[in-house]
């Protein structure tokens, strides 16, 4: 399949694009009469619930009487499963028989091992959610059976399907994903707000950075942007501490947790505990365990000092700046547009982070709700109203596609077809629902079939994004090259992503719907990247020049906004073309144009201004 865009030639596995922009209204009345529902804000390092109440949300105690549960589940030889606090206990004398961190690892093939069972990240998280079911419905003296769960803004569609099926794993019919930072913004009240407020909301929990630009007015709450790292939070924080400290005994953390688990998880612990404390005072004190995991008065102890703590996690903190800019550049909005920031999560409490946010935005930002429980107050505000809605609720959230959506396609460059290339149709941050409408037209000719795969991420190149699902579209008539089928997606706010296929020529369609609730997930691909084409002759690709430029471009083109990320892919385009010549004066002059055209766009992301200058901010 080729492709034809401003002279480019691409093609979805077997056939070729063109642009031809349609779209379609799209809706799914998806309510329903409904039972009581509540919200389950499921962390990575702790997890809360709520509730709706006559006199507003109302947080939901652990059969401890705790409003957090450490999201940890243990397997204590001979014993029952243990899930939470207990679990949290028996991590510091059995850590090689306890599950942690494994949200982040929903929607891949990770398994934790013990006795010779695995269990997957969705099983980890069912058991998690059903201990929340049960306190829930011991506090409410009543079954419950549905909830709403918040999953992180920038969790892609495996993780999300992933969270759902550990739901239903649990007992519980999810009756909807909501992103924290909507849910942060829908415990702060700024939907009731009529005067029509923008927010930017900061989310940082123990395993995740989400940072969305948020809309509200009258009941209605818009996403108009949002960004993220799965992988950036407070256990980030905590484990560079340990490492540091563990670097100051002449030991590397990854070696001593394999040859001393009960010493390092009981270290992580402390420094768990020392970065709270740093949070309101100027030093803290770590004990330091000895290496079956135990602590005296007699161990001895290492002074923490917060600007000390703060030097070892600069480099961490830094990554906190990209998301936030990614997220008002897609948005199109300046920081000074931006009328609140709100800080949720509850290693937003460090002074590192609440000032380097001041700093970024240059207003002060809210934190008076409890950051820990903000995210399960927002959900409970939310599952109420879906409750409400079967009789005329007026909230409405409006969400956008936190990841690009396309499908695979190949390039012709020097006559030669190479595959593996993106196409988006439906771009990140795109409101939802929508339908996105691209052509393809065959590469070859007599070709009667075309491989439609589809795909969501940022990469250039899609071996390094995910892979969502595949179908054949067959009956495409014999002839030249150049026979149409049009490529229709169409994605909306329940999670169901149909994909669509029309043989112009024969009217004839084939459809693939991919849906979150799914009895089953796909599997991760195993192999993410094509082995190179060895060359006898050394090619341009790999002269140091060119090779910089090109993971320069790969990498903002994942950042970059729609008509921005187009350009960039012409002239990424043209300059694979030109090296196709050998030509070094034509590669040279195609790489000064690429290399001007990302120079200007990052100027617009860090150039500061007229009225965008002041003290401690940037612009966008």
């Amino acid at each position: 399949m080729a492709f034809d865009k401003v002279e480019r030639r691409m093609a979805a596995g077997l056939g070729n694009l063109f642009f031809g922009r349609k779209t379609r209204n799209f809706s799914r009345d998806s309510h329903r009469r409904l039972e009581m529902i509540i919200g389950i804000d499921l962390g990575t390092t702790n997890s809360a619930a709520a509730y709706l109440s006559d006199d507003g949300p109302r947080l939901i105690p652990n059969a401890l009487g705790d409003i957090l549960t450490p999201s940890v589940v243990g397997f204590p030889v001979g014993s029952k499963l243990l899930v939470g606090r207990p679990a949290a206990e028996y991590l510091l004398t059995g850590p090689e028989r306890c599950a942690t961190l494994f949200k982040r690892r929903l929607g891949t093939d990770w398994r934790f091992e013990v006795d010779g069972r695995y269990f997957t990240a969705e099983q980890l998280v069912a058991f998690l959610l059903e201990s929340i079911k049960h306190d829930a419905e011991a506090h409410l003296r009543r079954p419950i059976e549905r909830a709403v769960i918040t999953v992180p803004a920038y969790f892609n569609e495996h993780q999300r399907r992933g969270m759902i099926r550990a739901g239903q794993m649990a007992g519980l019919s999810v009756e909807g994903l909501l992103n924290e930072p909507t849910a942060a913004a829908l415990a702060y009240g700024m939907h009731q707000s009529s005067d029509g407020r923008t927010a930017a909301v900061l989310d940082l929990g123990g395993g995740t950075l989400d940072v969305s630009i948020v809309q509200m007015h009258d009941s209605r709450v818009e996403v108009l942007a949002s960004s993220g790292e799965s992988f950036l939070g407070g256990e980030d924080f905590t484990r560079a501490m340990a490492a540091r400290i563990l670097e100051a005994q002449n030991l590397v953390f990854e070696r001593a947790e394999l040859e001393h688990p009960r010493m390092v998880a009981r270290l992580i612990q402390q420094c768990e505990k020392a970065k709270r404390q740093l949070s309101t005072q100027e030093s803290a004190i770590v004990r330091l365990p000895n290496k079956r995991g135990e602590i005296s008065e007699e161990r001895p102890g290492m002074v923490i000092k917060r600007r000390q703590f703060e030097a070892w996690t600069s480099t961490i903190m830094e990554r906190v700046e990209s998301p936030i800019r990614r997220s008002l550049s897609d948005a199109d909005l300046k920081k000074r547009e931006i009328h609140d920031v709100i800080l949720v999560g509850g290693a937003s409490r460090m002074p590192q982070f609440r000032e380097r946010a001041r700093e970024l935005f240059g207003k002060p930002c809210h934190t008076r709700l409890n950051p820990d429980e903000a995210v399960a107050l927002g959900a409970s505000i939310y599952a109420g109203h879906l409750h409400e809605a079967a009789s005329g609720g007026l909230l409405q959230v409006r969400d956008v596609a936190p990841h690009s959506m396309g499908i695979s396609i190949s390039k012709k460059f020097g006559g030669q077809v190479k595959e593996g290339y993106y196409l988006p149709i439906i771009h990140r941050n795109t409101p939802l629902p929508v339908t996105r409408v691209e052509r393809v037209s065959t590469l070859y000719a007599n070709q009667t079939e075309v491989k439609v795969r589809l795909y969501q991420g940022e990469s250039r190149q899609v071996a390094e994004n995910l892979f969502l699902g595949e179908f054949i579209v067959k009956g495409i008539p014999k002839g030249p090259a150049g026979q149409e089928v049009e490529i229709r997606l169409t994605y909306d706010q329940n999670g169901v992503l149909e994909v669509e296929a029309e043989v112009l020529s024969t009217r004839t369609r084939t459809t693939l719907v991919i849906t979150r609730d799914a009895a089953g997930l796909s599997e991760v691909e195993l192999n993410r990247a094509l082995a190179n084409m060895e060359r006898l002759k050394r090619h341009p690709r790999e002269d140091l020049p060119n090779e910089t430029i090109m993971r320069r471009a790969e990498r903002m083109y994942r950042e970059l906004t729609m008509l921005d990320r187009e350009v960039l892919a012409d002239l990424l385009d043209r300059f694979e073309e030109v090296m196709e010549t050998r030509s070094k004066e034509q590669i040279e002059a195609a790489r000064l144009e690429l290399e001007e055209f990302m120079d200007r766009c990052e100027s617009k992301w860090d150039g500061v201004s007229g009225e965008d200058e002041e003290e401690g901010g940037w612009g966008i």
